[in-house]
This record gives C-alpha cells, sequence and structure tokens, in this order.
C-alpha cells in the first residue's frame, strides 16, 4: 500500500496533465487521499436498494469476479483553484480548467493505477473507464463518492459532495483489483457525519438546487448545461457549493 500511494503521489506532482499551461503553469490537484476498502464490504450490497441508488448499481465481483480490494482516493483542488472560485455568480476560469482538465488527469491516474496493478501481476479495473459504465436517471452503476464513503475517505453532505479531511472542493476515482490490501478503518458510523448542515451551500448555489432536504440535482445539471457549459464551452461546471463554504478544505468542525 505504501508503494502504491509514493507512485501515485510522484504521478500526481510530475504529470504535465495536472498543469493548465494557458493559466501561468497553475496546478489543478494536491497528492490525493487514498482509502481502500475490502471487495466484499457489506455497505457496497446496501448501494443496490432503491433508497440509496438502486439494483443498477454493480458490486465490486461484477466488475471484476476475482475482486479483492476497492482503492479509492480523493483529489483535492489546489488553494489557487479554491480561492478564485469563492466569488459569487458565475464559475472562475481555474475552476472550469479544474473540472474539464482535472477530470482528464483523473481519467490518466486510474489508467495508471490499472497499469501499475497489472505489470505487477494483478487484475484491475476502473468502473468509470469500462464499457459497462452507464448512468441511469442521474445516477450512475458504479458511484465513486459512496464508494470513497466506503473506503473511509470521508461522508456526504448536504449539497452531495464528499467531504474528507482535505475538504468537499476535488473529484474522486477508485480502481477494482485483485490484490488483497488491508481496508481503511472508517472514523465515522453515518453516511452524512460530517456536514454540520449549516446551510452555506444552499446560499451559494446559482440556482437554488439545494435546500435543507439535499440537492435537487435536474435544476444543477441544467444550469450548467443551460448556463456554463453554452457560456464557457467546451468547458462546463459551477462549484459554488463547494468552495467559500466551511468543508471547502476541511471537515467542518476540525
Amino acid at each position: 500500500m505504501e508503494d502504491i500511494e509514493r507512485q501515485v503521489n510522484r504521478f500526481t506532482m510530475e504529470s504535465p496533465l495536472n498543469v493548465v499551461e494557458p493559466l501561468g503553469g497553475l496546478r489543478i490537484f494536491d497528492p490525493p487521499l487514498i482509502g481502500i476498502a475490502a471487495a466484499d464490504d457489506p455497505l457496497f450490497a446496501e448501494l443496490k436498494k432503491e433508497s440509496v441508488i438502486g439494483s443498477h448499481h454493480l458490486l465490486p465481483r461484477e466488475w471484476l469476479p476475482s475482486a479483492q480490494t476497492v482503492i479509492s482516493y480523493f483529489l483535492p483542488f489546489t488553494a489557487a483553484i479554491r480561492i478564485a472560485n469563492r466569488s459569487d455568480g458565475l464559475p472562475a476560469t481555474e475552476w472550469l480548467y479544474g473540472r474539464i482538465e482535472g477530470e482528464r488527469f483523473n481519467e490518466a491516474l486510474r489508467r495508471f493505477l490499472v497499469d501499475l496493478l497489472t505489470d505487477n501481476g494483478h487484475e484491475a479495473v476502473a468502473p468509470a473507464l469500462d464499457e459497462r459504465y452507464q448512468v441511469i436517471n442521474k445516477r450512475s452503476n458504479w458511484s465513486e463518492r459512496h464508494v470513497a464513503y466506503i473506503a473511509g475517505l470521508g461522508t456526504l453532505s448536504l449539497n452531495c459532495s464528499l467531504i474528507t479531511a482535505r475538504g468537499s472542493a476535488g473529484r474522486v476515482g477508485s480502481i477494482v483489483t485483485s490484490l488483497e490490501l488491508a481496508p481503511t478503518v472508517r472514523p465515522y458510523r453515518e453516511i452524512y457525519e460530517y456536514c454540520t448542515r449549516c446551510g452555506a451551500c444552499i446560499r451559494r448555489c446559482p440556482p437554488l438546487a439545494i435546500d435543507e432536504s439535499g440537492k435537487n440535482h435536474q435544476i444543477c445539471s441544467d444550469y450548467v448545461d443551460n448556463e456554463t457549459k453554452k457560456r464557457y464551452a467546451p468547458r462546463y461546471g459551477c462549484g459554488k457549493c463547494q468552495t467559500a463554504v466551511p468543508c471547502e478544505d476541511r471537515i467542518p468542525g476540525r
């Protein structure tokens, strides 16, 4: 595990995909947090409940029959990207690059991990890059945030972000592998444990997609598609609910 973490950190800091040259060499992500879940953790079966995600959500061993472990990681945005997006209104240019170019880096990191594992004799698959990956009614058949919760990285928030020890402003990824690793001990018991429900994300949301009951994904998606994508294509995004809030770069109250 230490070797995997060391190589992932090196890849993150050395990859040219983690740098935005048009913005003066802006770095997108800091080194990631990494969590481990056992492939047979009973919480994966819970995700198949319609009240959570749905029966279409696949188990680790439905992605990879030999699966023993799920490696999940959280890529925290650098301070430069987070600070730029703290203003009200439209998303910062830095955030838009972080959202689109940042996800390209995330895809490269997934491939890097798969290659690292397979080169060392283990089977591995990145569900988000697999041809079987699909989204049904705004819910994918592999939820990176819920997987990260199971892997001990953090809990969900009112705005459906993942709150980690490095906050909620960032991207999430995961790999399913036959390599057996010791699971990360979850330092929480409830899925919304880190969220204080302070309401800051409600006030930050431009299309008013968040209220005390949670986030309306359709309103959020329509805003991103009809406002930011049309204005900033080929980039799009928002991220206002993840910046200038208590959980931006830490667990609130800690």
